[in-house]
């Protein structure tokens, strides 16, 4: 593929709301996992919460969208002046030219659980103030964003797990590269229910202390919330990134476990080096999937190794975000081009004892470095696997 600029990105997640915040709790080998105190929740485990969310109203002229997800989308949507790069955008390409393409796994899923505990306690309905479409339904997070930037073009919402919001990088470029609009805003958001923390609960996935990607000690994930943009552009003169390649795959090996050896994840990878026209040795880090369940890992670093050998460093950074479902692939993809733009490898947080059976460089500490190209990994249940390449603008 033609290298595709991205213009600009932002994210708002537990790491702090914009890139400043995000690059400099990265740099300083914070993390912003913390004991889990949401909602009614009665669990043992950890979270990546964005503090002050509640306090967060959408503006009037939105309200009828009100929920939590959708004022997360809102907080990373004003950060970092990226509204109104949208906004110049649309004035360049107009606005029915600019399309719209979130990941989302559960959506606001948490405003059904809260109406839940006013139904009519005679006929079970529903409170008349619930607006599931407006909320809980998939679509909601980008009909809302259409609105809330003014956007007339093309606009869908992709759910499919993990890999949600790196599959829309792949969707925009197609879209792009097929002359049907000009630019597009992608991205992810996903927002802490009750039904992510029990799920994963009754599934044994989920950790008691603050998740450990990679080491041999490593109990399952904690759950992270985010919403994570970015601009691609036809063209630009200053592009703050490039998207490279993207690399789509479906082992459908299971329904919650990837394939032992990693046959999907290594497909991705691969399929992003050929529509980069790259080889493995151009690529200078790798920001892992990395969720800290057993089976994940072992089958990430075994599907890595067989792409890209034993040398490259890679890590995975959810020991600091949390796994944000969702837009996982969203938000990493914001600290892989914030990493290429600062000239860092982030180190992973959280591992004691390093995994022997892992062989894969993995980088315990930042590591100051020169890059180049990185590669996103981002897998999700049912085998949905993408691989982002991203490029540095020099």
């Amino acid at each position: 593929m033609t290298p595709l600029p991205i213009t600009d990105y932002t994210a708002a997640s537990a790491l702090g709301v914009g890139r400043e915040a995000t690059l400099s709790t990265l740099r300083a080998g914070r993390g912003g996992l913390s004991a889990q105190h949401f909602e009614t929740a009665a669990l043992e485990t950890w979270i990546g919460q964005v503090e002050g969310l509640d306090g967060a109203p959408l503006p009037a002229e939105l309200a009828e969208w009100a929920c939590r997800n959708n004022r997360l989308a809102w907080l990373g949507l004003q950060a970092d002046g990226f509204a109104q790069s949208v906004a110049r955008a649309a004035r360049r390409w107009g606005s029915r030219r600019v399309g719209l393409f979130l990941g989302t796994s559960t959506s606001a899923i948490l405003e059904t659980e809260l109406a839940y505990r006013h139904r009519d306690p005679e006929t079970g309905a529903l409170p008349s103030s619930f607006r599931y479409e407006q909320t809980h339904s998939t679509a909601s997070v980008a009909a809302f964003a259409r609105r809330a930037l003014g956007l007339e073009g093309p606009a869908f919402v992709v759910s499919t797990a993990c890999s949600s919001s790196a599959k829309v990088f792949a969707n925009a470029q197609r879209l792009i590269a097929l002359g049907l609009i000009d630019a597009a805003v992608v991205g992810g958001v996903d927002s802490l229910c009750l039904t992510t923390l029990y799920g994963f609960n009754s599934l044994e996935l989920l950790s008691r202390e603050p998740c450990r990607p990679w080491d041999a000690e490593r109990r399952g994930l904690s759950i992270g919330e985010a919403g994570a943009f970015a601009l691609l552009e036809r063209e630009s003169d200053a592009p703050a990134a490039w998207l490279l390649g993207c690399g789509e795959s479906s082992d459908g090996y299971h329904m919650s476990s990837p394939h032992p050896e990693g046959l999907g994840a290594i497909a991705a990878m691969r399929g992003a080096l050929a529509q980069a026209g790259l080889r493995p040795e151009g690529v200078d880090y790798v920001n892992l999937h990395g969720t800290a369940t057993s089976n994940n890992d072992a089958a990430e670093d075994a599907a890595v190794r067989a792409v890209f050998g034993t040398g490259l460093p890679c890590s995975s950074t959810k020991g600091a975000t949390g796994h944000t479902l969702g837009a996982a692939g969203a938000l990493e993809a914001v600290i892989c081009m914030l990493a290429l733009r600062h000239g860092f490898m982030p180190g992973g947080l959280n591992r004691l004892s390093p995994d022997p059976a892992l062989q894969c460089n993995y980088l315990d500490a930042n590591r100051e470095a020169a890059l180049s190209v990185v590669a996103s990994n981002s897998f999700g249940f049912g085998g949905s696997n993408a691989c982002l390449l991203l490029g540095a603008a020099r």
